[in-house]
């Protein structure tokens, strides 16, 4: 957060905390089960440099579409399918016109509560430290309540278009995933600009001893 907290403040926020709000998933019409189903499949992600490098390094074309004309493209064939985390594909009914929801664990879908940074200065530092802790606290729980929330709209999916396919990759899979995102890291150095290379090195620390802490390959 320290390290986070450095690269908002150039834009005048405190970042308080990282939430998760659970994987994205991708939806489309003709199964994603493999590396080489992403090649030239054409999709809608949200508006980001990091991520269309990201995607086209699985070899999927990035389309840029506004957020409401999703479903119409969807419908239309404007696009072959779109991602997003579940919640939002059930919400905007985007199932309802994609025959398959693919979990790649290739991008957790993350919120960052910020505050004003003139704001947040002003306070004392016992209340700016309980702004903190409150939120710090608040990570885990909500990301149990989200993770419910998701399981709970698969079913409610399900239920409503019971021939909906959904597929979850294996680890060798993922693995091979992760091998050409990795290509990617030199662009998100470049991208990111000043200050990139050390967040990159912190992120990848901080997965690094949570897996070790958690007992995770």
């Amino acid at each position: 957060m320290d390290v986070l907290e450095k690269a908002f403040r150039k834009n005048g926020l405190v970042p308080l905390s990282v939430m998760f709000e659970g994987w994205q998933w991708i939806s489309s019409n003709e199964p994603i089960e493999t590396l080489e189903d992403m090649n030239g499949f054409k999709a809608r992600i949200m508006g980001s440099k990091l991520l269309v490098e990201d995607y086209k390094a699985y070899g999927m074309v990035p389309t840029p579409m506004s957020y409401g004309e999703v479903y119409s493209g969807l419908q239309m064939g404007t696009i072959e399918g779109q991602i997003n985390p579940l919640f939002a594909i059930k919400s905007m009914n985007f199932f309802e016109v994609q025959e398959s929801l693919t979990q790649t664990y290739a991008e957790p879908f993350l919120g960052i509560p910020t505050v004003n940074q003139k704001f947040f200065d002003s306070l004392s530092k016992e209340k700016q430290e309980e702004m903190k802790q409150w939120w710090a606290d608040a990570v885990i729980p909500a990301a149990e309540w989200i993770e419910d929330r998701n399981q709970s709209d698969l079913e409610k999916m399900l239920e409503e278009k019971p021939e909906l396919k959904v597929i979850k990759l294996s680890d060798e899979e993922v693995a091979r995933w992760e091998e050409k995102a990795e290509t990617v890291y030199p662009k998100f150095l470049e991208v990111g600009g000043d200050g990139a290379e050390e967040i990159l090195q912190v992120l990848q620390k901080d997965i690094k001893d949570a897996k070790e802490a958690l007992g995770i390959e």
